[in-house]
């Protein structure tokens, strides 16, 4: 075993707003495994992550739902642990910004930095982007919004107090310059220095008074600490820092991090804001700051607002945790976005989990019971073309320790668990090399059959001891099936092989460790989900609007609706006689051109109004696994909430447009009448979404 020497590792803490997405979850998944892995290698590590729990977004939320703040972070905050908790993520402290010891210390931080001069009161006015809680100038403004997430921005003016940023930046820039390996992946380097650093800081806003929830300026009346000064400063309160001298001896140890794993939308924050509040403390800086990249789900950006979201209860009930933690793990690229599907995730569940691993162990314990009653002895049996096959497995196996450490070094999280199935795979392989089916015909070749089930078994447990940080469940039950304890990192590192006890006994009947999925099941399964997320957007949406969805009409397919027939032709009701309508022919086309257009089913499951237009509705259109935006100038005869659960006829690949400043990546097909009155065309039996249209 190595020394124990300390590695500190942070997750950036989530912020309470709401239920996070699967997306959000691949950072606390990632940050498990590296701590996992380092308590392994032999290090203490102290794991810390948590719940981002003030600000303006939360205080509103909070009215919407009529509850206070401190009800509504209460039970987001529990949510967000339970997540954490049934990803099998092995935290050593769960820390919220409402914790009174966090609270406390930044304000102690606040007095200090404004005793010594680094913040001033003055007052702020920019264009203010309530979602990210962000001041902005009109030169930082992207096509007039938000430069972080693209919402809408409003004037603002408000007294505040500043921090002095320009005060440190030449320090921090020559730190940035010192340390190559303080930002990473270095394309967030560059970014940093070159978007921000370089062109010159201005001082950062950290108090508001336009708001309350949030950490008193005990010392001035009315201002809140702003929001980032509070959330960042978690890294050390969580671990002992005192403002005023008094750290604990955790503290002592632990800080500097040797870890901080963000995404890459908040590394500015980390990198540039967090350093400077540090070096004003007089603080050691973090030796790494990791800006990992976004999942998204069928190749965009997982938004609540678009309804194409994943959640970790609904996957890990139906793929399994490992499963999902696998998934998160290896599919997510080291600098570029990784995507997620239902389909994906059990495309590999099938591929690497079920064939490559479950099989191996299946394969290998019945083998072991069918040929030698359970008894696994080494006997030693190797000789000519078998000894250059066993060499090139021993070699595999051995040599994995190595290559595994080697990608962890640099948080090359997919790659390593790569070359862990790689030695699965060479097992995969030596069972198709030596043929023990053939080996069992022939009583004179039973010690190489017992010799080739033994480094079977020794090759399956030098893996699974090499997987476990990244799939605890699924290497603790390999371990038991095969009557044995996972391997140290220390035994690894040394590199022999036959470490498995000679004349051990597998168990009598193999678990399965990952059963195949059938597409079909999948696709059900998600079906479901899918309606069951868009049945309680309709209900939130009703309640908000004052409206008891228990009294709401049936749409044409007897789906609960608006109250309101809007599919299909107009009624007497409304003015129409549904007579015949004849409109000047076109030009005729042939099949060719006709097959160039696309049409599939499509399924509305979230939208609203286009801002600054009086005519349009951006839809977010479920097709398939994909979700496309579509604008539509239906505005004036369907309301937002009248449209979402319908099913509607899509053109999808129209090339994308922009529409009052909106994204369109398709077309919505309606009918219209003589007065230019539209209707959604719809299936006239229920279809599932993605249907092609021929």
């Amino acid at each position: 075993m190595e020394n124990r020497e300390k590695y500190y590792i942070t997750t950036a803490i989530a912020y309470t707003s709401g239920k996070p997405h699967i997306g959000n979850n691949y950072e606390i998944v990632m940050a498990d495994s590296i701590a996992r892995f380092q308590r392994k290698k032999g290090y203490e590590v102290f794991f810390q992550t948590g719940t981002d729990e003030h600000g303006q977004k939360i205080e509103l939320k909070a009215q919407e739902a009529g509850v206070t703040p401190r009800e509504f972070v209460d039970n987001v905050a529990g949510i967000i642990r339970g997540m954490c908790d049934r990803l099998n993520v092995s935290y050593d402290k769960f820390i919220r910004t409402t914790d009174a010891d966090h609270e406390r210390q930044v304000q102690k931080i606040f007095r200090r930095l404004y005793d010594q001069g680094d913040i001033y009161k003055g007052a702020y006015e920019g264009m203010y982007c309530t979602p990210c809680e962000s001041f902005w100038t009109e030169s930082q403004l992207v096509d007039g919004k938000c430069p972080d997430c693209g919402r809408e921005v409003k004037p603002a003016r408000e007294e505040a107090y500043f921090f002095r940023m320009s005060k440190y930046a030449d320090r921090l820039i020559r730190h940035i310059n010192e340390h190559p390996e303080f930002i990473q992946p270095v394309s967030r380097k560059n970014e940093m220095m070159n978007n921000f650093l370089l062109p010159g800081l201005q001082d950062l806003c950290v108090s508001r008074t336009s708001f309350k929830w949030g950490i008193p300026v005990d010392f001035d009346e009315g201002h809140v600490v702003y929001v980032w000064l509070d959330a960042l400063t978690n890294y050390i309160t969580g671990i002992g820092y005192d403002a005023e001298g008094n750290c604990t001896e955790q503290y002592k140890k632990l800080w500097p991090a040797d870890l901080h794993l963000i995404g890459k939308d908040i590394v500015r924050f980390h990198t540039i804001y967090w350093p400077i509040f540090l070096m004003a403390l007089g603080e050691p800086l973090p030796r790494q700051v990791f800006g990992h990249p976004w999942l998204l789900m069928s190749g965009g950006k997982m938004s609540k607002s678009k309804g194409n979201v994943l959640y970790v209860d609904d996957l890990v009930d139906f793929f399994g945790v490992d499963a999902v933690r696998y998934y998160l793990l290896h599919e997510m690229p080291y600098d570029n976005d990784g995507n997620v599907t239902w389909e994906l995730i059990a495309e590999r569940l099938n591929s690497d989990l079920a064939n490559t691993l479950g099989n191996l162990v299946n394969r290998t314990i019945s083998m072991s019971n069918k040929y030698f009653g359970g008894v696994v002895a080494d006997k030693g049996v190797s000789e000519g073309a078998d000894a250059v096959i066993d060499g090139d497995l021993k070699s595999v196996v051995t040599g994995a320790y190595g290559k595994v450490v080697d990608k962890m070094e640099s948080l090359r999280i997919a790659d390593a668990l790569t070359e862990i199935f790689a030695v699965f795979k060479r097992c995969n392989k030596y069972i198709d090399e030596t043929e023990p089916w053939i080996l069992a015909k022939d009583e004179a070749k039973a010690d190489r059959l017992s010799t080739v089930l033994y480094n079977l078994v020794e090759g399956i447990v030098a893996g699974a001891s090499l997987l476990e940080p990244f799939m605890p469940e699924t290497a603790a039950k390999i371990a038991a099936q095969l009557n044995t304890s996972l391997r140290d990192f220390g035994q690894l590192k040394e590199g022999k092989f036959g470490l498995y006890p000679n004349g051990n006994k597998v168990t009598d009947v193999p678990e399965i460790l990952f059963a195949r999925l059938d597409m079909k099941d999948v696709v059900k399964r998600e079906e479901e989900v899918a309606q069951a997320m868009i049945a309680e957007a309709a209900k939130k949406t009703a309640a908000e609007n004052g409206k008891n969805v228990e009294n709401t009409g049936k749409t044409a397919d007897g789906k609960a609706g608006s109250g309101k027939e809007a599919t299909g032709a107009y009624s007497a009701e409304n003015g129409s006689d549904n007579s015949v309508i004849d409109m000047e022919q076109k030009p005729e086309i042939t099949y060719d051109d006709f097959a160039k257009l696309q049409f599939q089913v499509g399924e509305i499951i979230a939208c609203e109004a286009v801002p600054k237009s009086k005519k349009l509705l951006c839809s977010q259109v479920r097709i398939g696994s994909r979700v496309k935006q579509i604008v539509s100038g239906i505005k004036a005869y369907y309301s937002p909430e009248e449209m979402v659960g319908k099913k509607v006829m899509v053109l999808v690949n129209l090339k994308p447009a922009t529409l009052a400043g909106v994204v369109s990546e398709g077309m919505l097909l309606c009918a219209e009448d003589a007065e230019g009155r539209l209707a959604l065309v719809s299936p006239e039996k229920d279809m599932p979404a993605g249907a092609e249209i021929c």
